[in-house]
């Protein structure tokens, strides 16, 4: 089974603008939102802990295609993508169905709400069939780095 291609234009894969989070806000973010991890998107287990070890969709992104991301740097990321605010518009007292961050080759990740609960996420690295989203966030991630 071949990885399916994305929805192109959906509204909800859009981060908020830069000023949608104070900074006080972000940090609160930061302690209530966690990353997970899914069995769903891992070739390599690492430490998730994952029973199976580990058992990859053939249709989902793995966010380990190209090396290991251990939980720490993943959460390191997701934590890094909140304090900048690349995150997708929300409501008051609910959270952002998506984050985004680059790690330190330039690999866009994107992490995603789990519908069981709200304040765990998981992730995969954007590839090759997401070439227009890939290049929308890193271009806004360089720009809020500066």
């Amino acid at each position: 089974m071949s990885i399916r291609k994305r929805e192109g234009n959906r509204p909800d894969r859009r981060f908020a603008d830069e000023e949608f989070l104070k900074v006080e806000d972000r940090k609160a973010l930061c302690a209530r939102l966690r990353y997970v991890g899914s069995a769903n998107h891992k070739l390599r287990p690492g430490d998730y802990g994952f029973h199976p070890s580990h058992n990859p969709r053939p249709s989902k992104s793995p966010c380990d295609a190209l090396r290991a991301v251990l939980l720490a740097e993943a959460s390191s990321l997701m934590q890094q993508g909140i304090m900048l605010g690349m995150v997708s518009q929300f409501g008051d007292g609910s959270v952002p169905k998506y984050i985004w961050a680059v790690d330190e080759a330039n690999e866009v990740y994107e992490a995603k709400t789990r519908p069981e609960l709200e304040t765990d996420y998981h992730g995969y690295r954007l590839g090759d069939d997401e070439r227009d989203m890939r290049a929308y966030i890193l271009k806004e991630w360089k720009r809020r780095c500066r």
